[in-house]
């Protein structure tokens, strides 16, 4: 049996990704209503005109329903009936009667999932109808079916944005929302049209669905940031620089970019909203640094306090004090400088006494073995006592060494007796069981006497 094909990249020989079958995440939502008590055959009884009526039970009691309620079950029907279906739907999508035209435009959703042949052509027709009511059904049905069929309603769409009517731009603009969670390389063409209209409203909304997309876009989403922060109307600029902190968090390299341009925006919101994209990035990327620092020197006060207070992260204490008391010469913002003033503080030259002996490191402890042998030639260690027996005094403490330990020659009061070390010091030769009590009896020739 030979081994299933897996395509691989030729530089790093690591399987390529492929792209799986996208499922929408957004669903048709079926309706419910009294219809659903309808058999198959009532219904199909009613839209072919053989009754006028169906008597059924719901919630406990009697109702008749009428043919509009047929309509709205048709979308329960599947397999070989769903041809039956689509071909009733495309029936009284051209009806005479208002009503329904309008639960066809209800219920198109649901058919249009298994069957949608058509069907679009008559929704785009229907936008323009006669009746407001049936117009509006149309809108709601653009919304609830553009997640869904971006090819299918694309044309549509595009048209409906740009439309003055405000029921008909704001149906369309909730569905062009929907395609963000699904399809989202369909909302950058269509934001990509919208950035070149000349109407402000129309540039703003597209910019606003920017911050939807940009954890799910690739590099089109990040030509549509940088267009957005060009934008001649600062409002188009300020909604394109609140992506900033997000694009950070994902694509350090290109935010760091944009805001390095953000900066010396005219604009104070547009600068704040780059320094926020600043404070979230990767500090350590030397681009970063220098925008940090540069920073501390705008004009604008709140970037400046901004990229202050950011230093302690970048640089060590004694670069930061001299960074900190360069800017002290030119610094007037009084909050700024008390910032400044405690980065250039060293307690351990400016402080207090106990601040001083607080940045004093404490004296390495004295080993045991170390204790030992100093105890054992009768040196104290530290402020103890040297150990004694039980039937001699301790002696009297001499001054202490350097470390802790006192000099073993240090001088004591000849009138008082020392006391014996409790160990004595063992030469290696009476270790090794040597006599050293031996020598030779005759001295040799070549030795010099004195």
């Amino acid at each position: 049996m030979s081994r299933e094909y897996i395509a691989r990249d030729p530089r790093t020989g690591l399987p390529i990704n492929v792209a799986k079958p996208r499922k929408a995440a957004q669903k048709v939502k079926t309706q419910t209503g009294p219809w659903v008590s309808l058999t198959d055959h009532d219904v199909f009884a009613l839209l072919n005109k053989e009754t006028d009526s169906a008597v059924i039970r719901w919630d406990s009691r009697s109702m008749t329903l009428s043919r509009i309620d047929a309509l709205r079950a048709l979308g329960r029907f599947h397999g070989a009936r769903i041809h039956q279906a689509h071909a009733l739907l495309l029936q009284y999508l051209e009806s005479d009667v208002a009503e329904e035209r309008v639960a066809a435009l209800d219920v198109l959703p649901e058919v249009a999932v298994l069957k949608s042949d058509e069907l679009f052509d008559w929704l785009s027709v229907l936008l323009d109808d006669s009746d407001v009511n049936v117009r509006k059904a149309a809108s709601r049905c653009l919304t609830a079916t553009s997640p869904i069929f971006p090819s299918g309603v694309h044309s549509i769409l595009a048209n409906e944005l740009r439309s003055t009517v405000r029921y008909r731009s704001d149906g369309a603009w909730a569905g062009l929302a929907g395609l963000c969670d699904t399809w989202p390389e369909v909302v950058v063409d269509h934001v990509d049209s919208l950035l070149l209209e000349e109407e402000v409203t129309l540039r703003k909304k597209a910019t606003a669905l920017l911050k939807r997309i940009v954890n799910k876009g690739d590099s089109a989403v990040w030509d549509l940031i940088s267009w957005s922060l060009n934008d001649a109307e600062v409002e188009v600029r300020r909604i394109a620089a609140k992506n900033l902190p997000a694009l950070a968090r994902k694509e350090s390299r290109m935010a760091t970019l944009f805001a390095e341009r953000a900066l010396v925006d005219s604009d104070s919101e547009v600068r704040l909203s780059a320094i926020k994209a600043v404070q979230v990035m990767d500090t350590d990327h030397g681009r970063a640094r220098e925008l940090v620092v540069r920073g501390t020197k705008s004009k604008d006060v709140k970037v400046r306090s901004a990229c202050i207070e950011l230093l302690p992260r970048l640089f060590g204490e004694d670069v930061l004090r001299t960074m900190a008391a360069e800017l002290l010469t030119s610094e007037t913002n009084e909050k700024i400088i008390a910032s400044l003033k405690e980065m250039v503080f060293d307690a351990s030259l400016d402080g207090t006494e106990a601040q001083k002996n607080a940045q004093l490191a404490p004296s390495a402890p004295v080993p045991a073995l170390d204790r030992e042998v100093a105890e054992a030639q009768g040196v104290r260690v530290g402020l103890e006592p040297i150990r004694s027996t039980d039937s001699e005094p301790s002696p009297k403490p001499g001054p202490a060494a350097i470390g802790g330990v006192a000099s073993p020659t240090s001088t004591q009061d000849d009138s008082k007796p020392v006391a014996a070390p409790v160990y004595r010091a063992v030469s290696q030769d009476e270790m090794m069981g040597y006599d050293d009590d031996f020598e030779d009896d005759e001295p040799d020739e070549d030795e010099d006497y004195f």
